[in-house]
């Protein structure tokens, strides 16, 4: 079960920018070709390394995650696992049976219909026709389009390729399971069916999974590579540093006005008793969130305006609001100046980085006058990597 399946040594890809200069690369790589001084570790003018220096193993059993922004090199990285292009340097070796899902509707034939594509991709796959009708109703059933199997794939949804497709790699149970993004394609239902059959494959499969989706990626990880102009940034077994240092390059620092009728601004805002760093703000989990405001008001308010502060994950997914301000004359209106405290003791949200919006409504609440998203970042600092919004202090107690 401890089979090493991929082994990749030192590998790398450049590109050109150009399409005539890489054409005219293409014949002068030729012609050295021939004569062996070929150099491929220097780039040449408009070059750059889509892959650099790449190098991993991963056993039967294990699941490589491979994270990072747009144009980090990982679909490339697949494409040479996969072999669709050739490395310029470094070597791959890849044991056993190779399933791929790296780009939608990828190894069908549009005209045919998607029965016999299974057949065509059973085939690519290295399995006998035989093998392949042992396992062609499971496959049909899995991507659940048994109404359109006969049915031309050029007429399918990207979300009915998705089935086919993953249908295929997983029902085949192959040694290496290449899987990109296209799993974000899919509805909910049949992502959540697609990870339990990672789950009963991954024990004799090793898997490289791609993803923008982190709770994904920590989900069936077990080691993980962050990816940046080519390289890799971080790469090991602990998975959520990896993740956090993916957030970090995200961190927004500049607030976005979504409405505003000019009667208040926002002129300040801190988060008070924080570790602070040229990056970003941080506070321990159990501190006390502490929040300083600073508004300047262009017009008379007879009372305070409605203050409702809400916080967002790094998936910009909405986990909690702070109880608003009273629609009572509490706070004091001092000219042209507001200021004030906000405070929610012992915050128990999970570990990760949050975004601050702000929204300002009349004293009753209904009619808006200011709204920012944004308008301050944090990390929350913990030991424990947990994905569900909150980790809430408990205790035990022995009832013996």
């Amino acid at each position: 079960m401890n089979e090493v399946l991929i082994t990749v040594e030192n590998l790398s890809k450049k590109f050109c920018k150009d399409l005539k200069t890489s054409l005219w690369y293409g014949v002068k790589d030729l012609a050295s070709g021939l004569s062996g001084n070929r150099n491929d570790r220097e780039l040449r003018p408009k070059e750059f390394w889509a892959v650099k220096d790449i190098s991993f193993e991963l056993r039967r059993g294990e699941c490589l995650g491979l994270i990072g922004h747009n144009g980090a090199g990982k679909s490339t990285l697949l494409k040479i696992l996969n072999g669709l292009i050739n490395p310029d340097a470094g070597k791959v070796t890849i044991k056993g049976r190779v399933g791929a899902l790296i780009e939608l509707g990828a190894g069908f034939n549009p005209i045919l219909s998607g029965r016999e594509n299974i057949y065509n991709n059973g085939a690519i796959l290295g399995f006998t026709r035989k093998e392949i009708n042992e396992k062609i109703e499971e496959i049909i059933d899995f991507a659940e389009i048994r109404e359109f199997i006969d049915m031309p794939v050029q007429n399918y949804s990207s979300g009915m390729k998705v089935r086919l497709g993953f249908a295929v790699a997983a029902q085949m149970q192959p040694d290496v399971l290449i899987i990109d993004e296209v799993l974000a394609v899919g509805d909910l239902g049949f992502v959540l069916k697609c990870f339990k059959q990672i789950d009963t494959i991954l024990p004799k499969t090793a898997i490289v999974f791609v993803s923008h989706n982190m709770p994904m990626v920590s989900r069936i990880c077990t080691s993980i590579i962050l990816m940046e102009n080519g390289i890799a940034k971080f790469q090991g077994g602990n998975v959520a540093k990896g993740i956090d240092l993916y957030y970090t390059r995200f961190i927004n620092n500049e607030s976005n006005v979504v409405f505003d009728d000019g009667s208040i601004s926002l002129e300040e805002v801190q988060l008070l008793d924080s570790v602070t760093n040229a990056t970003i703000d941080k506070l321990d989990w159990g501190a006390d969130l502490k929040l300083y405001f600073k508004f300047k008001l262009k017009k008379h308010f007879e009372c305070v305006p409605h203050f409702s502060i809400s916080i967002f994950d790094k998936e910009q997914r909405p986990v909690a609001l702070l109880e608003a301000n009273t629609n009572k004359c509490d706070l004091n209106l001092n000219g042209e100046r507001l200021e004030f405290h906000v405070t929610h003791h012992k915050v128990q949200l999970s570990k990760g980085i949050y975004n601050v919006n702000i929204s300002v409504n009349n004293k009753l609440g209904t009619d808006p006058l200011l709204r920012m998203n944004s308008i301050l970042s944090f990390q929350l600092i913990h030991k424990e990597e947990t994905w569900p919004p909150f980790l809430l202090e408990a205790s035990f107690d022995n009832l013996n």
